[in-house]
C-alpha cells in the first residue's frame, strides 16, 4: 500500500467518524431538549383544550 492509500484511508475514516459523531449529538440533543419539550406543548395544549370544554358545558 502506498503512502497515498494509507492518507486516503485515513481521511475517510475521519470524515465517516466525524460524520457519526455530529449525527450522534443532533440525536442526543433531540432526545433530551426538543423532544421533552414538544412533550410539555402537547401537554399544556390538551389541559387548555380540556379547561376550555369544561368552561363550555357550566
Amino acid at each position: 500500500m502506498t503512502k497515498k492509500h494509507s492518507f486516503a484511508k485515513g481521511v475517510a475514516t475521519g470524515v465517516i467518524g466525524a460524520a457519526a459523531t455530529v449525527a450522534g449529538a443532533v440525536y442526543a440533543v433531540k432526545k433530551t431538549i426538543i423532544d421533552p419539550e414538544e412533550k410539555k406543548a402537547a401537554f399544556i395544549e390538551e389541559n387548555r383544550k380540556k379547561a376550555a370544554r369544561k368552561r363550555v358545558t357550566r
